[in-house]
């Protein structure tokens, strides 16, 4: 059965597309996509869950249907935070959620999950291929031989912050062939142009500030890190080397390649499940 949409606020306007697969009476399970990615990735991970949890996704700003800022000082991740928040305002005002989160999504829940004001809501966080930039910031600055190697996976951030080139990419679809090869898939799907022209505004507002000047970000939020061991754009050591940071951490190294909720579902399913029973006591 398709979720039913619906749309929620943030404090400055940005609307923000929300989709509800049903099942209210169960645990809160906030899904949110990465880069250039709308909701929809996410459809068969919660077809999978959708006995077990009350699922929710929604579009980042500038994906999908939810609203797309032209500045990009509105893609910063105090910005995003604030849709999270109207999100889970909006689906779960009195009870603590549990997050799924990938790539961007991941980026930008790192910062949810080591906010104060935040943590105490935060039931339990799934992070797929994506790290907290400011713990990245950390660990190019300490580790070595391994930040060398995360910085050859990471050329396409400078990429990123080239003027128009990247937006030539996309609309020429030279970009996106070269994406694909990299990941051994078809990207298109689902997405829109808007995804990939927008999203680039999330690295050009976050990336360099964020690894120039990182934060002490830390969190109590029991955290499952997934690195899946084919990630052609994430090192394993980045994505698990939080321990400081994330005390309550457990690590799964896993077969796959950086989209693994479009590629493994059904894995994906199976951890978010597993975490989430193991925190709240369930059966597993």
């Amino acid at each position: 059965m398709p979720p039913s949409a619906s749309t929620t606020t943030s404090p400055d306007g940005t609307r923000v597309a929300v989709y509800d697969y049903g099942n209210s009476g169960a645990p809160v399970l906030i899904c949110v996509h990465g880069y250039p990615d709308n909701a929809s990735l996410w459809e068969p991970v919660a077809e999978r869950l959708a006995e077990d949890f009350h699922v929710i996704t929604y579009d980042v700003r500038g994906a999908g249907s939810s609203d797309q800022p032209s500045d990009t000082a509105s893609y910063h991740l105090d910005r995003l935070q604030d849709d999270f928040r109207a999100v889970i305002d909006s689906v779960s005002p009195d009870q603590p959620v549990h997050v799924l989160a990938h790539d961007w999504g991941s980026i930008q829940s790192w910062h949810f999950v080591t906010d104060p004001a935040l943590q105490h809501r935060i039931a339990s966080f799934v992070s797929i291929s994506g790290p907290s930039l400011d713990h990245a910031g950390h660990f190019l600055r300490r580790s070595g031989r391994a930040a060398l190697r995360q910085l050859v996976h990471s050329w396409y951030i400078f990429y990123f912050h080239l003027p128009w080139l990247p937006e030539l990419g996309w609309r020429k679809g030279w970009a996106h062939r070269v994406f694909s090869r990299l990941e051994q898939q078809d990207a298109q799907d689902k997405r829109l142009m808007g995804d990939y022209l927008n999203g680039l505004k999330l690295y050009r507002a976050n990336v360099l500030p964020r690894l120039i000047r990182p934060g002490q970000r830390r969190t109590g939020v029991p955290v499952l890190a997934v690195s899946p061991d084919g990630d052609p754009f994430v090192t394993t050591p980045l994505q698990v080397d939080v321990a400081r940071w994330a005390p309550n951490l457990t690590v799964e190294v896993v077969r796959g390649g950086h989209w693994m909720p479009r590629n493994d579902p059904g894995l994906v399913a199976e951890l978010v499940r597993k975490h989430a029973g193991q925190v709240a006591g369930w059966e597993v």
